[in-house]
């Protein structure tokens, strides 16, 4: 019995040793990189997800060529996020234009650890009607379809993170920060080829439940400020929309104290890459969803 414990306390000593040594020569291989080195690594193990760093601004954002392409989108998405420690508002705007039903949707929320926020453009390949929309699947603007695009997530009075790109799928997530949906204000703007489809957008941003004074349009951009989500959610969906909230301020928290030796969030991010890789990986699991629910449900949800 006594030998069994003092086994185990040895093992028990010699782990801790070797993660702590393990720990500190991460810190020095840290530390030991310059500024360019760091983001050109971080970018190098994000982009298979899709994604960029913007080393200047500290935030993470969706490639033109992200993996994420390939799925397209199905109201699936959004009713299955929550359960995935995604909690986001949303704000989709449907239209038709040219003989295709286009679908713009504007998401600012909690995913996972980060928060951030969404302007993602789809189309069918069809009109339709407004009773099937939650049935339909739309796939990803092509390159020549993809507009110009620009967000501004504010948490409070305090400006968050902007982005802005021509894309099919323009995003920002900020590492380490912790949001409720409700206290996140997103100013987008969207510019279009024309005043045809401008106008088309317009009238399915007030059938959206956009406010006038909410909204304004600039030669053919439109620009308009997204507060309050007004979808109503069932039991089942409150319950995971609390739950994951929980755990997402958890593991906010845990992730600030795991990395608490370095303070900018490339340094962050490459030591938990470093330390503790599974969690990573897990900072990036939008791709892993999107890809799971696209292979289990298939096109047209």
């Amino acid at each position: 019995m006594y030998v069994l414990l003092f086994v185990l306390l040895l093992i028990a000593l010699l782990g801790f040793i070797f993660f702590r040594f393990r720990r500190k020569k991460i810190i020095c291989k840290i530390n030991s990189m310059d500024c360019c080195a760091k983001c050109s690594l971080l970018n190098e193990l994000v982009y298979p997800f899709g994604y960029d760093f913007h080393c200047d601004c500290g935030f993470f954002s969706s490639t033109v060529d992200a993996p994420q392409k390939q799925a397209g989108y199905t109201w699936l998405y959004d009713y299955m996020a929550p359960r995935f420690q995604m909690v986001y508002d949303s704000l989709p705007v449907y239209f038709d234009y040219r003989g295709r039903t286009w679908l713009i949707e504007f998401w600012k929320g909690q995913y996972g650890i980060n928060t951030g926020a969404e302007i993602g453009i789809y189309h069918a390949d069809r009109i339709i009607p407004e009773s099937d929309y939650k049935n339909a699947w739309f796939s990803c603007a092509d390159r020549n379809e993809m507009l110009e695009c620009s967000l501004r997530l504010c948490k409070g009075e305090s400006e968050c993170i902007c982005n802005s790109e021509r894309h099919w799928w323009l995003t920002a997530f900020l590492v380490g920060c912790f949001s409720k949906p409700s206290c996140l204000t997103l100013e987008s703007c969207i510019c279009f080829p024309n005043r045809e489809m401008l106008c088309a957008f317009v009238d399915g941003l007030k059938r959206a439940g956009c406010p006038d004074d909410c909204l304004s349009v600039r030669g053919l951009c439109v620009c308009f400020v997204f507060r309050k989500d007004n979808a109503k959610y069932n039991f089942i969906t409150r319950f995971f929309r609390r739950f994951s909230q929980w755990k997402n301020r958890f593991f906010c928290r845990l992730y600030l104290w795991v990395t608490k030796p370095f303070q900018c969030t490339e340094d962050r991010v490459l030591y938990l890459y470093f330390y503790l890789p599974t969690a990573f990986r897990m900072l990036l699991r939008l791709h892993r969803f999107n890809k799971r629910c696209h292979r289990r449900y298939g096109k047209g949800g």
